[in-house]
């Protein structure tokens, strides 16, 4: 019985199978399966470039974030963030999302007025730490309040040389 086949993929090239370690039913099955896709090395050359094309899709979407969440900051006169450089620009990023959440969810689509919004602004402001923005990023916007009411004091200002 047959173990090694020679498969024509579909990308044209041609390539011998070891099949030894499939049930001799399973063989030729699996043979006409491999025949409809790319042989191993363009499999992997159009996976590197998707990842790639991923790698450079996601750095434009942050790019662009993050200059939605600079114009932002300034036009609401939020505080630099402090924390590690790495974490800088993701706090400001997850600041910026939980914020325009929240004023969906609280001012847009809730019954707070702008002089509500006005005093959750003033909170937001106290708080600087980016390590603290990043920790909030996947809280509801409704729960900002509460978030912001329940920060620490090592959140605030620069009280705390550890950060």
């Amino acid at each position: 019985m047959a173990t090694s086949f020679e498969v024509v993929h579909n990308c044209g090239h041609t390539v011998t199978h070891d099949l030894s370690n499939r049930s001799a039913d399973r063989r030729a099955g699996f043979a006409r399966w491999l025949a409809g896709r790319d042989c191993t090395d363009c499999w992997k050359a159009a996976r590197d470039a998707d990842t790639q094309s991923k790698e450079e899709w996601l750095a434009a979407k942050r790019a662009a974030e993050q200059e939605a969440a600079a114009a932002w900051a300034k036009q609401f006169d939020m505080p630099q963030l402090e924390g590690p450089e790495k974490a800088l620009h993701w706090g400001e990023r997850s600041r910026h999302q939980l914020m325009t959440s929240a004023y969906a969810a609280l001012v847009v689509e809730g019954s707070w007025d702008e002089a509500d919004w006005a005093e959750l602004e003033e909170k937001a402001r106290s708080i600087t730490r980016a390590g603290w923005w990043i920790d909030q990023r996947e809280a509801e916007g409704s729960d900002l309040l509460e978030l912001l009411s329940a920060a620490g004091e090592g959140d605030r200002g620069t009280e705390n040389p550890f950060r």
